[in-house]
């Protein structure tokens, strides 16, 4: 099974990686952003407790995420050839709390796949997001603040993958095919 974890900035194109992934590899997708967005959508007591930290930059809490993960995770049956988590792990102790939750099934995450962005083109494929899509936190302010958040609290799982032995690395900017294609490698080689 090849559960992957693909983590990067935000705007490091986790998303439009992870299409890719799918539409190739056929796997599932996790992307904690567009559960949360849906609960968010749909009005559920989730979706409003969501809302105050999304608007503030903050991170949902640990056990909350676990929870909607787990249950996303199970909805999709026993067969199937691996999921992609998409903006889940943020922080170390919520690693933790995905691999005790994969072991209790018997699985695991094979790879995790860093996409590696400089901040400046981070800001600037936000800010174009934004315009785009009318999504709210894609503002100068938030941007900043998410990205504050992300240095500080979720690239400390760099090490930590490192450590577990399923860290890659790969270069984030440039042509849109060749990073897949980097992609790619680290997937047929799981």
């Amino acid at each position: 099974m090849r559960n992957i974890v693909i983590f990067g900035a935000p705007g490091s194109g986790k998303g439009t990686q992870s299409d890719k992934m799918i539409a190739k590899y056929g796997l599932k997708h996790i992307s904690t952003g567009d559960v949360l967005r849906n609960e968010i959508k749909n009005g559920t007591e989730l979706g409003k407790t969501a809302k105050e930290f999304i608007d503030n930059g903050q991170l949902i809490p640990d056990e909350l995420m676990i929870d909607i993960l787990a249950s996303v995770y199970d909805s999709f049956g026993k067969e199937h050839g691996g999921v992609i988590f998409d903006g889940f792990p943020r922080t170390i102790p919520q690693a933790e709390a995905l691999k005790k939750m994969l072991a209790e099934r018997g699985h695991k995450v094979a790879a995790m796949i860093e996409l590696d962005v400089p901040e400046e083109e981070l800001m600037k494929r936000l800010l174009l997001r934004g315009q785009q899509s009318g999504r709210s936190d894609d503002n100068e302010e938030t941007i900043k603040k998410r990205l504050g958040v992300y240095h500080h609290q979720t690239s400390p799982l760099i090490e930590w993958y490192k450590q577990e032995g399923i860290h890659n690395h790969i270069d984030g900017l440039g042509e849109l095919e060749r990073i897949f294609a980097d992609v790619c490698t680290v997937i047929e080689n799981i």
